[in-house]
């Protein structure tokens, strides 16, 4: 590949999950970490690539992608030799897109309703219907096999195993049997093990960089 994949980047956020799956696909990054505590994301230099301000976000060659499930189509389409996306041919590649809009368009959206303790909006102006039934549409999907599409993992795996993993670990997202076994499963793989302790040691150093500039 011609063009370098550069991953503009904040431990624990969004991000995370972007550079597992990078290293789920064995694939050659430059890791560009911003510390928000200094306040890098909102340097203008950032803000001309994400006016948002907000992590995730890739450039490849003269094209910058945001939002994270459009990063995690590109990279799994990126490489496709890795196994991780199915084709155009593969049955699986409509639910394949299913679970990623999903988690976009449903499952974050209730959540934040949660967080916020938010009054749901009726069923037939919500985007998601209700907070139970994002719920029991994924328990339901993950009791069919190991994976969300079954037996193999896919880019989506990476996703969902993050946004539950969060979910759960934050009193959001019930402890459904079928979501623990899943995110068991998922982060004893060596991708996550790694990006994950990265992660923490990266948090620690942007601490510190924070105190010694004083502005922790």
């Amino acid at each position: 590949m011609a063009d370098q994949v550069e991953l503009f980047y904040a431990p624990q956020t969004r991000a995370t999950g972007v550079r597992v799956l990078l290293e789920e696909l064995d694939a050659p990054y430059k890791l560009n970490v911003l510390n928000f505590k200094l306040g890098e994301n909102r340097r203008s230099d950032y803000l001309a690539i994400n006016p948002a301000g907000k992590v995730p976000a890739l450039r490849c060659g003269n094209a910058v992608i945001t939002e994270q499930v459009a990063i995690y189509l590109y990279l799994a389409d990126l490489f496709p030799e890795k196994g991780l996306t199915p084709s155009l041919e593969d049955a699986r590649r409509g639910p394949y897109l299913r679970w990623f809009v999903h988690m976009a368009s449903c499952f974050e959206p209730a959540l934040v309703d949660r967080a916020l303790k938010r009054e749901e909006p009726p069923q037939t102006m919500s985007p998601y219907g209700s907070f139970e039934t994002v719920m029991e549409n994924m328990r339901a999907q993950l009791a069919k096999g190991p994976y969300v599409l079954g037996d193999e993992m896919t880019a989506v795996d990476v996703l969902w195993a993050m946004g539950l993993r969060w979910g759960m670990a934050f009193g959001l997202v019930p402890e459904f049997d079928e979501f623990t076994a899943y995110t068991e499963r998922y982060f004893s793989r060596p991708a996550p093990v790694k990006v994950l302790q990265e992660d923490q040691n990266m948090v620690k150093e942007q601490e510190d960089a924070a105190i010694h500039a004083g502005v922790a």
